[in-house]
C-alpha cells in the first residue's frame, strides 16, 4: 500500500479536515528542502527576527537552569511572570489588569488558539479583515466558527474602519479579530478607528480579539494597545508574544490578557493540552520584561531602515507595486502585473517560480486571503536584502 493509499484508508476527524497546513510553514519546508540539495536560498519567507536574543535574557535562562528551575509551574505561568506582564503592559500602554487576568502560553499562537476555542462555538461568526495572518481563518474553522471576511483596499494602505466592520455584523457575530500592526501587510490601524470598532462591538456584546504580536514594531508616532480602553475590557482579549519584541521565536512564549472567566477557561484547556510554558523560558521572559528596554527600540529602528530599503528596491522593479508598511517587518507587494507571463497565473505561481528558479523564498498571498500579492519578510541583513532584490529584479525581467 502506498503512502497516499494508506492516508485515504484512514478516517480522520471532520475538524482536522476543516483546516489547511500553514502557508508560511510550507514555504519554509520547501526552502529547507532546496538548501539540503545544495541550493543557496535567500529566505524572505519566515517571519522571524534576525537579531539574537538579547544577552541579559539569555543569562536569565542560564541562571534558571543552574538554579534547577526546571520543574512544572502553575499552568497559567508563574506569579512572577504574570505580574511582570501586567506591569510592563500597564507602563507601556496604560492598561489595568490583575494577575488573574493574564495567562502565559507556549507562544502567542497557542494563546490565540486557546482564546478562540473557549469563545467561539459551532455556528458562530468571526469577523476577519483581509489580508489576514494565515492561522486566523483555520483556528476559527477548527473551533467550528465561520470566518466572515472584510476586504480592505490596497490603495488605502489596507485601512480598516468601523463602518467596514459594521457592514459584516449579523446576529451570529461572536467576535472580531484585529491585528495591528498587521501580518502580512504591515498596516497599522489608527487608534480612533480601533476605538470606534471596540465601542461598536461592546454595544452589541461582541468580543474583540486583538493580536498585538507586533505592537512594539510600530513605525508611526502613535503606539497603541486596545488595553488603554479600560472601560471595554470585559469584552476584550489581548494577545501578546515575546517572539518578535525580544527576538525570542524559539523560546515559545506568549500571553493573553482577558477577563478572569476567559483566562480561567483558557487555563482549563491549557491544563489538558500543553500544561505550563517552559519554566526556563518564563524566567527569561521576566528578565525581558523587567530589564532594559533599549534593545526593543534598537531593533525597531533597524527594522525601519530595512523597510525603507526593501520598499525602494521593490518599487524599482518594473511591474511591482508596494505600499509602505507602518509596522511589523513585512512588505506585501502586488505582483499581478506579472500574471500572464511564462505561464504565471497567480501569486502562488510567482512565489513558486521565484523559489524554484531564483532561489528566493516568499509566501504567496493566497495564504493571507488575497490573490495578487506575495509576502516578503525583511527581518534579515541589508546584504541579504540586496541579494534577494537583485535576484528578483533579474527573475521578473526574464519572465
Amino acid at each position: 500500500m502506498t503512502t497516499t493509499e494508506a492516508a485515504q484508508a484512514i478516517k480522520l476527524t471532520e475538524r482536522i479536515n476543516r483546516i489547511e497546513p500553514s502557508a508560511t510553514m510550507a514555504v519554509v519546508a520547501e526552502a529547507d528542502k532546496l538548501r539540503s540539495q545544495g541550493a543557496d536560498v535567500v529566505d524572505f519567507g519566515a517571519g522571524e527576527p534576525h537579531f539574537a536574543t538579547p544577552q541579559h535574557i539569555k543569562d536569565a535562562a542560564i541562571a534558571a537552569i543552574q538554579a534547577n528551575f526546571t520543574k512544572y509551574t502553575a499552568v497559567a505561568g508563574t506569579a512572577e511572570l504574570r505580574d511582570a506582564i501586567v506591569q510592563r503592559h500597564a507602563e507601556d500602554f496604560a492598561s489595568e489588569y490583575r494577575r488573574d487576568e493574564v495567562i502565559a502560553s507556549t507562544g502567542g499562537k497557542n494563546a490565540l488558539f486557546n482564546a478562540i476555542q473557549v469563545l467561539v462555538d459551532h455556528g458562530d461568526e468571526v469577523i476577519l479583515p483581509v489580508p489576514y495572518w494565515v492561522s486566523f481563518k483555520d483556528i476559527i474553522r477548527y473551533a467550528g466558527g465561520t470566518p466572515v471576511l472584510v476586504e480592505t483596499d490596497e490603495s488605502r494602505n489596507f485601512e480598516l474602519t468601523a463602518e467596514m466592520v459594521l457592514r459584516k455584523v449579523t446576529p451570529r457575530t461572536k467576535a472580531i479579530i484585529l491585528n495591528s500592526p498587521s501580518n502580512p501587510s504591515g498596516a497599522v490601524m489608527k487608534p480612533e478607528d480601533m476605538a470606534q470598532i471596540i465601542r461598536m462591538a461592546h454595544e452589541r456584546g461582541i468580543w474583540i480579539v486583538s493580536d498585538e504580536c507586533y505592537v512594539y514594531l510600530n513605525y508611526t508616532d502613535r503606539n497603541f494597545s486596545i488595553g488603554a480602553l479600560r472601560e471595554y475590557r470585559d469584552r476584550m482579549v489581548i494577545l501578546g508574544s515575546f517572539s518578535k519584541t525580544y527576538a525570542m521565536t524559539g523560546w515559545r512564549l506568549g500571553y493573553a490578557l482577558a477577563p478572569t472567566a476567559v483566562v480561567s477557561a483558557m487555563a482549563k484547556l491549557q491544563s489538558q493540552s500543553t500544561s505550563n510554558p517552559t519554566s526556563i523560558a518564563q524566567k527569561a521572559a521576566v528578565a525581558a520584561l523587567k530589564g532594559p528596554q533599549q534593545c526593543v527600540e534598537d531593533m525597531r529602528r533597524e527594522y525601519i531602515k530595512l523597510r525603507d530599503h526593501v520598499v525602494n528596491g521593490l518599487r524599482a522593479i518594473p511591474g511591482i507595486r508596494c505600499t509602505l508598511p507602518q509596522g511589523a517587518f513585512y512588505v506585501y507587494p502586488n505582483v499581478s502585473a506579472l500574471f500572464g507571463r511564462s505561464g504565471v497565473r497567480s501569486a502562488a505561481d510567482v512565489a513558486g517560480k521565484l523559489l524554484r528558479e531564483a532561489f528566493v523564498a516568499a509566501v504567496p498571498g493566497e495564504g493571507f486571503g488575497t490573490k495578487e500579492h506575495i509576502r516578503i519578510s525583511y527581518a534579515t541583513s541589508m546584504g541579504e536584502l540586496d541579494r534577494g532584490l537583485e535576484r528578483m529584479k533579474n527573475f521578473f525581467a526574464a519572465l
